[in-house]
């Protein structure tokens, strides 16, 4: 594992309990991102995708092997690490301007910066004008990018997406794929995006990380070596999207049933010696 890597992930294995059963949901995942990167992750349904984003955001501490933020051990959640759900999660009684303010809750900075940056991030986002509206008032998209201003607003320095583009339409997935584009090329916040869509993954990501079924594992790292921002008609985007497809096609199902909050219990890690990670 490379001693520069902003985000660490080494030899990680994630299990669950299920009906009795213990059900690996990751095996010996290792991956490394570069401070700045954007990387994109895609998979089958149930390989493991989602509980690998939110082991790296520290939702999810029950794992064997390590997970390394700037060097530092991630043990739990951090201000430094924000994540950006498939649903917008907006409390309906709250105004816009107050559901992105808390991402801002255990920030220490003063009322005034508080204000400050809230605006910015409407601003960046594309919401000045519905800072005082209330979520029933917005579109879909549109509380996908309150979303998305909540969870950049403190300013972390990853930036943990799962599936943000999943429940809308067509066009309103591809110019929100275009503003996010645009918003980590302005802001260089290291970002990780899990995603069905393999034509979404090719035009953020620098890389596509293919997983197979579970138990989750990395079938293939692709990089992206195309000029942004990315033409989806041209020929060699065509060509990169075709590779990770076919890489996608060679993954097998898993006959084993996906882990569910209802009935899926962690297995907790048995102890380990710690991993040294070369300097």
């Amino acid at each position: 594992m490379s001693a520069t890597a902003h985000l660490a992930i080494q030899n990680v294995t994630r299990q669950f309990m299920v009906n009795s059963r213990i059900i690996t949901a990751l095996q010996d995942v290792s991956l490394s991102v570069a401070a700045g990167e954007f990387v994109t992750i895609v998979g089958a349904s149930g390989c493991g995708k989602s509980t690998l984003l939110r082991l790296g955001a520290g939702l999810d501490t029950g794992h064997q092997g390590e997970i390394r933020h700037r060097g530092e051990p991630v043990r739990g959640a951090s201000l430094e690490r924000g994540i950006v759900f498939q649903e917008p999660r907006l409390f309906p009684w709250l105004t816009v301007e107050r559901n992105v303010a808390l991402g801002l809750e255990n920030a220490a900075v003063s009322k005034a910066d508080k204000k400050r940056l809230v605006d910015e991030h409407l601003e960046l986002v594309g919401l000045t004008g519905f800072a005082k509206a209330y979520p029933h008032q917005l579109s879909g998209g549109m509380a996908q990018r309150a979303g998305i201003a909540r969870g950049l607003v403190n300013r972390p320095d990853v930036l943990f997406l799962d599936e943000p583009f999943g429940a809308l339409d067509a066009i309103t997935k591809a110019h929100l794929q275009g503003e996010l584009q645009s918003i980590w090329s302005r802001e260089k916040i290291t970002m990780i995006l899990v995603t069905h869509d393999v034509d979404e993954a090719v035009f953020l990501g620098d890389r596509v990380v293919v997983m197979s079924p579970r138990p989750g594992r990395i079938r293939e790292i692709v990089p992206v070596d195309l000029p942004r921002p990315r033409d989806r008609t041209s020929a060699a985007f065509a060509t990169v999207r075709a590779h990770v497809l076919q890489s996608l096609n060679g993954t097998t199902s898993a006959r084993d049933p996906r882990p569910t909050p209802a009935d899926a219990t962690p297995v907790l890690p048995r102890p380990a010696p710690a991993i040294a990670v070369a300097r």
